[in-house]
């Protein structure tokens, strides 16, 4: 049998994002569970504001298309989206649009349909992104995907990592570890 995939990846391309060290977290609790997580930068995918002129014109971007067969390997995916004017990032929104773009030949959302995901997010603010988090649920529920019930959302994150970028309260850093674990866990019990 294959070795079960997750893909991890921050709806932020700042440097030094808090979601970025948030979800690098969260991997490492389904690395322990004994599944290949890829860590990736959207920064990696540049990618233009969507347009359906553009993508009639010229079909998927490059990057769009590489981010999606990179998506479609993998069979869950761990999501950490910062939260802008209480919803989803611009980058994580754009994203979604784009690779959920069908092609020929293939089936709609055909790199959503049935993953497992894993969400959470990390903000400066009081609530840690909570708001936000509603969406990037709506938004991957309503596309097929099967999100699961726990996530986490930290609060005043510039205060709470270390500059090795793991979370100064263990015990709130063996929370996010297990969101990673528990979409490893229930990615075996799918296969």
């Amino acid at each position: 049998m294959t070795k079960l995939k997750i893909l991890a990846f921050a709806g932020s391309t700042r440097v030094d994002s808090f979601n970025k060290k948030l979800v690098k977290i969260a991997a490492a609790g389904a690395i322990e569970n004994s599944v290949d997580v890829t860590v990736i930068d959207l920064r990696d995918y540049t990618m233009p504001l969507y347009d359906g002129d553009l993508e009639q014109q010229q079909g998927l971007p490059s990057n769009a298309r590489k981010l999606k067969d990179l998506m479609l390997l993998h069979q869950g995916f761990l999501i950490s989206s910062p939260e802008y004017n209480s919803s989803i990032s611009g980058v994580l929104k754009n994203t979604i649009d784009w690779v959920s773009r069908p092609v020929e030949g293939e089936e709609p959302l055909a790199c959503f349909k049935g993953r497992v995901a894993g969400i959470m997010s990390a903000s400066p603010g009081a609530l840690g992104g909570l708001r936000g988090l509603v969406h990037v649920r709506a938004i991957l529920e309503n596309i097929s995907v099967i999100v699961i019930p726990d996530q986490i959302a930290v609060a005043k994150a510039h205060e709470v990592f270390n500059a090795d970028g793991t979370l100064r309260d263990k015990k709130q850093e063996d929370q996010v570890k297990k969101i990673g674990a528990n979409v490893a866990k229930l990615l075996v019990k799918l296969a």
